[in-house]
């Protein structure tokens, strides 16, 4: 039986890290938002591809 508190933090260890930096934030922020755009220009390829197949039937 798999445990599921394998990966859980006891709370003073979440209180006592230190806050993220600016630096930080931006670096993760702009790593969110090129995965966002990456999965949205594939999500567009794929619904161009489908939709010309589409269209020579």
């Amino acid at each position: 039986m798999r445990n599921n508190y394998a990966n859980t933090a006891q709370l003073k260890e979440l209180m006592t890290a230190p806050p993220m930096t600016a630096a930080r934030h931006a670096e993760v922020m702009r790593e969110r938002n090129a995965r966002r755009r990456k999965l949205e220009e594939a999500q567009e390829l794929k619904k161009a591809d489908k939709d010309l197949f589409e269209e020579k039937r």
